[in-house]
């Protein structure tokens, strides 16, 4: 490969990465083209950018950034898939799926700007919250009392005309 061609897929790896909040390195070795396909389907349907990649170009990527990704060096051998996504747990739900066979196997991953590094972060991974779904709870969360209180004055209302008229009828 000429390194030109290099350049412009390193470049590419490192824009990717600036695109997207979250990335995990997998290891698919093991699929063959039927289940790399599959898989790859899968990603499309949620909406999860894989791309297979070179480790040395990976790590050139890593090293053109601004961010330090440093800590992801010593995982990078083998064959090395990246999962992109913007929603945090899709990809770790998704490698989830396939625990039984083991592949995509989990290398590490960058989410919400921490470094996950080992295949025993996947439960952790599998049940962080996205930013909307965290608003969804503290939103939920902020209303409850006022719905526990307009609650109590619309049963207690009730409460109230139901003696008033029992009175009113004796």
């Amino acid at each position: 490969m000429k390194k030109e061609d290099k350049n412009k897929i390193v470049d590419l790896i490192a824009s990717t990465i600036k695109e997207y909040e979250n990335f995990y390195l997998t290891d698919i070795t093991s699929l063959n083209a039927d289940k790399t396909s599959i898989l790859r389907r899968e990603c499309h349907e949620e909406d999860i950018k894989l791309m297979v990649v070179k480790n040395t170009l990976l790590q050139k990527a890593f090293e053109s950034l601004d961010e330090n990704y440093g800590e992801m060096e010593p995982i990078l051998k083998g064959n090395t898939a990246i999962m992109f996504s913007n929603v945090a747990s899709a990809p770790a739900k998704l490698i989830d799926k396939y625990k039984k066979s083991k592949v995509p196997a989990l290398k590490g991953a960058y989410v919400q700007e921490s470094f996950f590094i080992g295949a025993e972060y996947l439960p952790q991974l599998v049940s962080i919250k996205s930013k909307s779904e965290v608003i969804g709870d503290i939103i939920g969360l902020l209303q409850s009392p006022a719905k526990n209180v307009i609650s109590a004055l619309q049963s207690g209302g009730n409460t109230i005309h139901g003696v008033l008229q029992t009175l009113s009828e004796r």
